[in-house]
C-alpha cells in the first residue's frame, strides 16, 4: 500500500540546512539513513518523522508550485516567528503576489527554499476553525 511519506528539501549545505530546519521547528537530526547527501530530521517529541533534506545542486525555484506552510495562532504569533525565522538565517522575499490582506509572510530558507509563515486566525474561515485542526 502507497503511503505519504514526508517532505524533502533540496539544500546546498545539509550542515547549514540542519541547523536553521532543527531550530525554526523544533526538530532533531536522525542518523536515519544519515551521509552527505541525505539527511531527516524527526520531531523532537520522538513522534516519528518530520521532514528530509537532499543534497542539490539545482537552484531554489523563485515561485514554487509546492512549499511548506508554518502555522501560528495569531497575527502576534506570526510577527515574532517572522522576527525569529530571520534570525535563524531566514530571508526576506520580495512577493509580488501578496493578495489584499494576505494572512500569509513569505520567506525562504538560507538555501533560497520559499515557505509561508500562515497566520491562522486571518486565514479565510480562521475564527470558524475547530481546535486543532488543520488549515
Amino acid at each position: 500500500m502507497l503511503r505519504l511519506g514526508m517532505p524533502v528539501i533540496g539544500v546546498t549545505d545539509i550542515p547549514r540546512a540542519m541547523a536553521f530546519w532543527t531550530a525554526a521547528l523544533n526538530l532533531v537530526a536522525s542518523e536515519e539513513r544519515a551521509s552527505e547527501t541525505w539527511r531527516t530530521l524527526d520531531h523532537a517529541d520522538g513522534s516519528g518523522r518530520a521532514l528530509a533534506l537532499l543534497r542539490s545542486d539545482s537552484p531554489a525555484e523563485p515561485r514554487p508550485r509546492l512549499h511548506l506552510d508554518l502555522f501560528t495562532e495569531s497575527a502576534g504569533e506570526q510577527r515574532r516567528e517572522v522576527r525569529r525565522l530571520l534570525g535563524l538565517g531566514a530571508q526576506s522575499v520580495d512577493w509580488d503576489h501578496y493578495p489584499p490582506e494576505p494572512d500569509f509572510v513569505v520567506l525562504a530558507d538560507p538555501d533560497g527554499n520559499i515557505f509561508c509563515v500562515v497566520d491562522l486566525s486571518h486565514a479565510p474561515g480562521g475564527g470558524n476553525r475547530p481546535a486543532n485542526s488543520v488549515y
